[in-house]
């Protein structure tokens, strides 16, 4: 299949510094919303087409991410299998390799480096390989004979325990060969949004797990548990606090599907049962929000729906955290108390993504004043002041912090062994937000960020034909082609069985050997379609 993609120029610059590169590993650290999928998709293609690999294998954080992959694939002409399984035996003809998550690979390690031997292998999101010391040395022992390995991540990270695979560090920082970051996305243009962190105050009070009643608001000094405290208190759905800010942020996102009617709104919640009383809050306002949580098997469906329609609100826990691309999302309410820079940063990545043909495209995060959140807020806020500046010639400083003291950077928001049950809210009142909100939330059509995307550049790809037969570039991928066909195939059989009174076991047997094949799972779009027709004809003739 030949197709040609037009790439931005970081995606072209660090595609040349991939290729002059003699090691098999890199590591390309770009912004959310940069392209970092284009970027590794067009490397894989390139390799594939010279011959320098054998197959392709992506792994990905999420389930959900793994139907994103394939679909994004399939643009490229790669046939990527993203419901693979160890028990599926040998990979079809028709596919040039599959995706998984850093989940799978711990638990199939062995399968996988069968299959990765000689094959390029793309890592997205990295770190994860982190989580777990065992999912290190999965992801170690399944991509060690892999021909290349590209990883990927949305921001620099640490290893705060074992070094992850494949990884050169410098001082426990990631080394990256390539770097593309918020602010030079920002200065390039056409990139990414603009993002703003509207900080709100309050006042809490609290019963202690030890039975002490508790008084703060953010600004005052406490210790790590008070701290944590402190903010689970604001983010209950017993206090005020929180109503209050989901009404304010539904108010500006009504401002803002004035003039983009899809714009949409996240949400991202402590628990499912945090989610679900999200949910009945933002209902009070007309909304029927989305609910997402990792334990939901229709999460990645609903994530999906969400994303092609017009709904405002979308409540999630852990699922759109990361690498999830919902571009349509102008806004975001930060609820959760986990407050590690990555996860914020992660947060911040879901806002980001630019839409062409838009002029103003401004972000807003609505966050508690938490001094640890402030410290990531402020981080960004800097970038992106510098980066617009540099752009408009404008100096203004619309988002002056103060200064925390090292005892404030704390990144976790762990409970420290308390016990939970003897916690108790009494109050969480919000006050006013840092900035005015007025001035700060003015749509300004006006605004000339980003107005005209950066010059790409054109690359054409040629992807080598499989032996099955068809090219990766079919709608829907070829993954959903064989999904729709398997099922087909399944009532066939159930059909079969109903009329000849024959064993499930035996009417597959004869379907297969009637397609000429041994195992579905490793069957091609060909021989699925083979095998339907024949049961057709079986069924027909009985």
């Amino acid at each position: 299949m030949a197709t040609s993609i037009r790439l931005r120029p970081w995606q072209r610059l660090a595609l040349d510094t991939f290729r002059t590169t003699e090691r098999p590993d890199f590591l390309a650290v770009a912004t959310p919303g940069a392209g970092k999928t284009t970027f590794a998709l067009t490397a894989a293609a390139q390799a594939l087409a010279a011959g320098q690999a054998r197959g392709l294998v992506v792994v990905a954080p999420t389930q959900h991410l793994k139907v994103q992959w394939a679909e994004a694939a399939a643009r490229f002409g790669l046939a990527l299998e993203p419901d693979w399984s160890a028990r599926d035996g040998r990979l079809p003809s028709d596919m040039h390799g599959v995706v998984t998550t850093y989940q799978q690979v711990a638990t199939s390690s062995a399968p996988l480096r069968k299959l990765t031997s000689g094959a390029f292998v793309v890592l997205d999101e990295i770190h994860h390989a982190g989580d777990d010391r065992a999912w290190g040395a999965a992801v170690l022992e399944a991509f060690e004979p892999a021909a290349r390995r590209l990883s990927l991540s949305g921001t620099p990270f640490r290893s705060d325990t074992s070094a992850i695979p494949f990884v050169e560090y410098h001082l426990d920082e990631a080394r990256a060969d390539f770097e593309y970051g918020y602010g030079d996305a920002l200065s390039d243009g056409g990139v990414v949004r603009p993002v703003y962190f509207p900080r709100i105050g309050g006042h809490m009070e609290w019963i202690a797990p030890d039975g002490s009643e508790m008084s703060a608001a953010f600004d005052d000094e406490l210790d790590t548990q008070g701290v944590n405290q402190r903010l689970r208190t604001a983010l209950s759905l017993e206090g005020q606090w929180l109503s209050t800010v989901l009404a304010d942020a539904n108010d500006q996102l009504r401002r803002i599907r004035q003039t983009q009617p899809d714009a949409g709104g996240l949400v991202i919640a402590m628990d499912q049962a945090h989610a679900d009383g999200i949910a009945r809050l933002l209902r009070k306002y007309g909304s029927s929000p989305t609910v997402a949580v990792s334990d939901d098997p229709d999460a990645s469906a609903k994530i999906a729906r969400f994303a092609t329609s017009a709904e405002p609100w979308i409540v999630a826990v852990r699922m759109v955290s990361e690498g999830v691309d919902i571009p349509r999302l102008r806004l975001g309410v930060f609820a959760t108390n986990t407050t590690t820079e990555l996860f914020f940063r992660q947060a911040v990545g879901r806002l980001v993504r630019w839409t062409p043909g838009r002029r103003a495209q401004r972000a807003y995060l609505f966050i508690p004043d938490d001094p640890r959140l402030r410290t990531w807020a402020s981080s960004i806020a800097d970038t992106r002041r510098h980066s617009l500046t540099k752009r408009r010639g404008d100096g203004e400083d619309r988002f002056a912090t103060d200064e925390l003291d090292d005892r404030d950077r704390t990144e976790h928001a762990e409970d420290d062994g308390e016990q939970l049950s003897m916690f108790a809210v009494i109050s969480a009142v919000a006050g006013e937000a840092h900035e005015p909100i007025p001035e700060l939330f003015a749509e300004d059509p006006s605004e000339p960020w980003g107005e005209v995307a950066p010059d790409g550049y054109e690359v054409h790809l040629t992807v080598p034909p499989l032996p099955g037969g068809g090219d990766g570039s079919a709608a829907p991928t070829r993954a959903a082609q064989k999904r729709d066909l398997r099922a087909a195939n399944a009532v066939l059989a159930t059909e079969l069985v109903h009329v000849t009174g024959m064993s499930h076991r035996a009417v597959n047997a004869e379907l297969n050997r009637l397609a000429g094949i041994t195992r579905i799972t490793e069957a091609t779009v060909v021989e699925l379609e083979r095998r339907r027709v024949a049961g057709e004809r079986w069924l027909r003739n009985w």
